[in-house]
């Protein structure tokens, strides 16, 4: 779940900031020039980064490669590993847990290289998703219980409706026959779910957009214009909401700082609406139009979920495991001396867990490679790193996973016809955004309803 540039659940930002020297080629000036180190950002990894990450994993579960700012690194690459070493808690979020006293954070060089603004950098990089324990612990208590089994549960027909509403809508925005599934429903549905739960009026939602489009596009100017006036909007709503609290979760965040100010700071209760509301939709969407995809060139699979509705939970992790739009982590760091899987790593080194390597290890799978909605058995706990492990496990992934079953059983129904608008080799080489630890399309184009 993306959230920002220096505080996100991906490894990302998706791409080199466009002040850092390029080749002609459009690469950064060092890329290649630590052989044997590969880097994020070399065009292996970015164009099919199954087959490049699969060849590292076949190297070892430890890599050294490097950074997009060209930092060193090591790759996490297997199943097994990668899950070993998500919830051991010597390795952690916050980098200036394992400083000298002479070192320098890393994450303020990002902070630099991006554009943005010294006075609103600490919320991007003091959220959730870059904290430890005890901070992590006692900011996740805040949220979690808008996301329990129960309440997610309570919230189905509203997305079902949502999901509707939609559905109904996609005629009227195709043009030629043709709609982008990615700008009329794998962004609205997810988008109008987190913003209902956290409080956001309607009014206001088309500004998350924007943000989170600024915050993708790794332009230093964009993102330096744009976070100050997103970080001031939230401040306004707080403002706003605070005059008439209702039952939504921005309420009850605010109730728990002004009970007890310490259970919540400011900056922490902005941060944490950031990247509620920016990592609980951007996850989603591509879920949706990934899978999508998948299932539209599978049509045995497809078929599979027409005679077999049922099949539409274990489909959704089969899917974030295969297509998954989160495809690496952020980085963590080795607090002590240490070794994994027979690698030595130093205190301090920044390891980054290769989600689609590990999810398509033939150690762990039988036939990785293949497409098989029934792999996920019924009722286990998930077979795949989709959404992460351990203590960091994604907060909002039963959230994600009941909206895309919810999305595909719909869509899919309603649309029996539904087919892709152009060739599958010619929507990968234009929409398929080249991004280093993501997998995302710019646009999905259908036909809703083609002729057999």
């Amino acid at each position: 779940m993306t959230t920002s540039p220096t505080g996100s659940a991906a490894a990302t930002p998706p791409g080199a900031p466009t002040t850092t020297a390029t080749t002609p080629g459009g690469l950064p000036d060092y890329v290649g020039l630590h052989p044997g180190e590969p880097n994020v950002m070399e065009p292996e990894l970015l164009s099919d980064p199954y087959t490049g990450y699969g060849k590292l994993r076949e190297q070892g579960p430890l890599v050294r490669g490097r950074f997009f700012d060209d930092s060193p690194v090591w790759f996490v690459t297997r199943f097994d590993v990668v899950r070993e070493v998500m919830r051991d808690p010597r390795f952690v979020n916050d980098p200036t847990r394992v400083l000298d006293s002479t070192g320098k954070d890393p994450r303020a060089q990002l902070i630099e290289l991006f554009g943005i603004p010294e006075h609103v950098a600490p919320y991007l990089v003091e959220t959730i998703l870059t904290s430890d324990p005890p901070d992590h612990t006692r900011l996740r208590r805040l949220v979690s219980r808008a996301f329990t089994a129960r309440r997610i549960q309570d919230l189905r027909p509203r997305v079902e409706r949502i999901t509707d509403e939609l559905l109904d809508r996609l005629p009227g925005h195709a043009a030629d026959g043709v709609v982008d599934l990615v700008e009329h429903f794998a962004y609205p549905l997810p988008i109008t779910v987190i913003c209902e739960l956290v409080g956001i009026d309607e009014a206001d939602r088309h500004l998350w957009r924007q943000f989170g489009a600024a915050l993708a596009s790794l332009d230093p100017k964009r993102i330096g214009a744009t976070v100050p006036g997103m970080v001031e909007h939230i401040h306004e709503v707080i403002r706003e909401r605070r005059a008439t609290l209702r039952d939504d979760l921005l309420s009850a965040l605010i109730r728990a700082h002004d009970d007890d100010g310490g259970r919540l700071s400011d900056t922490e209760m902005v941060t944490m609406v950031l990247t509620l509301v920016l990592a609980g939709h951007e996850t989603t969407a591509h879920l949706i139009s990934n899978g999508t995809l998948a299932l539209l060139t599978h049509p045995d699979q497809r078929r599979l979920l027409d005679e077999d509705p049922a099949l539409l939970p274990r489909a959704v992790h089969e899917l974030m495991r295969w297509c998954g739009p989160i495809q690496a982590t952020q980085l963590r760091y080795a607090t002590e001396d240490t070794e994994v899987a027979g690698t030595q790593v130093r205190r301090g080194d920044a390891l980054m867990f290769s989600l689609v390597a590990a999810n398509h290890d033939p150690r762990h799978y039988t036939e990785p490679e293949k497409l098989d909605l029934t792999r996920q058995p019924a009722g286990r706990a998930e077979d795949h790193v989709g959404f992460g492990h351990g203590m960091h496990y994604c907060l909002g992934a039963s959230l994600a996973r009941q909206e895309a079953e919810v999305a595909f059983g719909k869509l899919l129904a309603r649309y029996p016809r539904l087919e892709l608008a152009v060739p599958h080799e010619q929507l990968e080489e234009q929409e398929r955004m080249r991004q280093p630890g993501a997998w995302r399309l710019r646009r999905l184009p259908l036909r809703l309803n083609a002729q057999s």
